[in-house]
């Protein structure tokens, strides 16, 4: 069993960051016994429509929103570079930095880890880091809704015992039950459009840089 706690993994648009990646990321620290969680907003990602705010913006609004929770780090690598922000690279950056051994852990919602097969090189996500995946009480993963190729790799990696991320550094898949907050970035960035308000959705932090930056305001 590794000696050092963890590391948790939350990649994201981040466009914006609101109370439901960081409760996430909170429920995913007490309840896989993680060391900490880097928020890692991507830059260019591949596989959606191009965010509404900047790279570096969308950053600042990270790094706003992290700022006052010590568990939290703001990983900018995938935000200041032009490639598109794949996972696996970002997962080989990181295991190269806090080496072979200890334990990664990328955390997931349900939804993301559905879709995993159109993931750039997915397979070689077990060879990185374990996946944790984020799931509403009462939910459960139902690997008849999965595509045929993850449902292999569900049947033979799921864990349901935690301790399970600690004693190899990859490979498993470990689902986890959190608060159903029924937050988005697309409602968010809508209301915002609209002129209404997004108190209480996001940070305090973060909405004063939005609303001193004027992101998502009426054209």
């Amino acid at each position: 069993m590794n000696e050092l706690p963890p590391l948790g993994l939350l990649g994201g648009t981040f466009d914006p960051v609101h109370f439901g990646h960081l409760r996430l990321a909170e429920e995913a620290l007490d309840r896989l016994g993680l060391a900490g969680v880097r928020l890692i907003p991507a830059g260019v990602p591949p596989h959606r429509e191009r965010p509404h705010a900047a790279a570096a913006q969308r950053l600042a609004m990270a790094q706003a929103a992290a700022a006052d929770n010590p568990r939290l780090e703001v990983d900018a690598a995938e935000a200041v570079s032009a490639d598109p922000s794949y996972t696996v690279p970002t997962l080989e950056r990181v295991r190269r930095e806090i080496g072979p051994q200890r334990s990664l852990v990328l955390l997931l919602g349900a939804d993301a880890f559905l879709g995993l097969t159109a993931w750039h090189r997915w397979r070689e996500l077990f060879e990185l880091a374990h996946l944790a995946v984020a799931t509403r009480p009462g939910h459960v993963l139902d690997a008849d809704a999965m595509e045929s190729g993850l449902a292999v790799q569900f049947a033979v990696r799921v864990r349901h015992d935690v301790l399970a991320l600690r004693e190899t550094p990859a490979g498993c898949i470990v689902p986890f039950g959190i608060t159903a907050l029924d937050i988005s970035a697309t409602a968010i960035r809508a209301a915002l459009h609209g002129g209404a308000s997004a108190r209480y959705l996001l940070p305090a932090a973060v909405l004063d840089y939005i609303s001193r930056n004027r992101l998502y305001a009426p054209d």
